[in-house]
């Protein structure tokens, strides 16, 4: 990114952000099967919660619907990132849709936690917000054993049937903080919940929230590319207004609101998980046209995670067997 003169108002563009592996993965799995298969491929829900990278698969011949009645039966199917439950895998086998599943393999782990407490006979106590389609996939894994937790008020005071037998799991992209207190509000009073041997919340989440809480005490203000209905992007506004900075959500340059910029000269930007690049330099572009005439980047960890494709798309025909993400982590999952 050029200079434009202007060194007295400053841009800190933040690494990592945007895209994670699994969305990555799943956009491309949208694409490849419009490239093997042809128009139209059928999505249910959004690909990935981001409106701009909807309307560019749309425009490829991707067709999105809320409900399986909308898909006219023995057609192709693609499941979102965000999973979905054994009812709607039921359903859509009874419609003989031809099922390719971009399910993140972060939110199939939490998925598979679930089974394998349900069947154990425990309690399981899901973290996350209600209404979002990755906790009603995972809740629908185990509907009779599972309690949904959204907030600290609700820790308190769920009722298990077995306080002995009881464990917690949690949505992917929540915030750190909410549910470090959540989570010691249930050992407390489940001294013997058990979770999971890993964290659910996804490495991506993480990273980028980390990358907020550092950059915060050097800006004045925050802006996070990324539509209204991602779940991780409005953690990272919420993470920064903690902080006492101002923090915004925006879909891309044209939601910026020139009072935002008021006497500020250091303004940091990153973007959510589902958020495309160009987007992103677009709003560079614009704060520069507006006088921030310095942009630094600064990187708070490398992440260098890859998923394989879903089996349904492995074959000879495709020639992208693995997905990458563009920025660099210490493993690769």
């Amino acid at each position: 990114m050029q200079n434009n003169g202007s060194a007295g108002k400053k841009v800190i563009l933040l690494r990592p952000r945007g895209f994670c592996a699994g969305v990555v993965r799943a956009i491309d799995v949208v694409k490849i099967a419009l490239d093997v298969y042809g128009a139209p491929i059928y999505v249910r829900k959004e690909i990935v919660h981001n409106r701009h990278v909807v309307e560019e698969l749309k425009g490829l011949g991707a067709i999105f619907v809320d409900d399986l009645h909308e898909v006219p039966a023995g057609n192709r199917l693609i499941f979102s990132a965000h999973g979905v439950s054994p009812a709607v895998r039921s359903e859509a086998k009874e419609r003989q849709l031809e099922v390719i599943d971009a399910t993140c393999p972060l939110v199939t782990k939490v998925h598979l936690e679930a089974v394998k407490f349900a069947r154990q006979g425990y309690g399981i106590l899901l973290i996350g917000h209600k209404e979002h389609e990755e906790i009603e996939g995972t809740y629908g894994e185990a509907p009779k054993n599972t309690f949904i937790i959204q907030t600290e008020a609700d820790a308190e005071a769920v009722q298990v049937p077995n306080p002995d037998r009881v464990c917690f799991l949690t949505q992917t992209t929540l915030s750190l903080d909410e549910t470090r207190g959540i989570i010691e509000i249930l050992r407390r009073r489940f001294p013997k919940v058990e979770g999971p041997k890993s964290q659910d919340i996804c490495y991506a989440t993480e990273n980028r929230q980390m990358a907020v809480k550092a950059v915060a005490p050097l800006c004045q203000l925050l802006l996070v590319v990324g539509s209204q209905n991602s779940s991780n992007s409005k953690r990272l506004v919420e993470v920064c207004g903690k902080t006492g900075v101002p923090a915004y959500l925006i879909d891309d340059k044209s939601f910026l609101k020139e009072e935002w910029l008021q006497g500020v000269n250091t303004v940091s930007v990153t973007a959510g998980a589902s958020a495309p690049e160009n987007l992103v330099q677009d709003l560079i572009q614009y704060l520069m046209d507006r006088g921030f005439g310095t942009m630094e980047e600064m990187d708070i960890v490398d992440e260098d995670v890859r998923f394989q494709l879903p089996h349904e798309l492995q074959g000879g025909m495709v020639k992208l067997t693995t997905i990458t993400t563009s920025t660099a982590a210490p493993a690769t999952i």
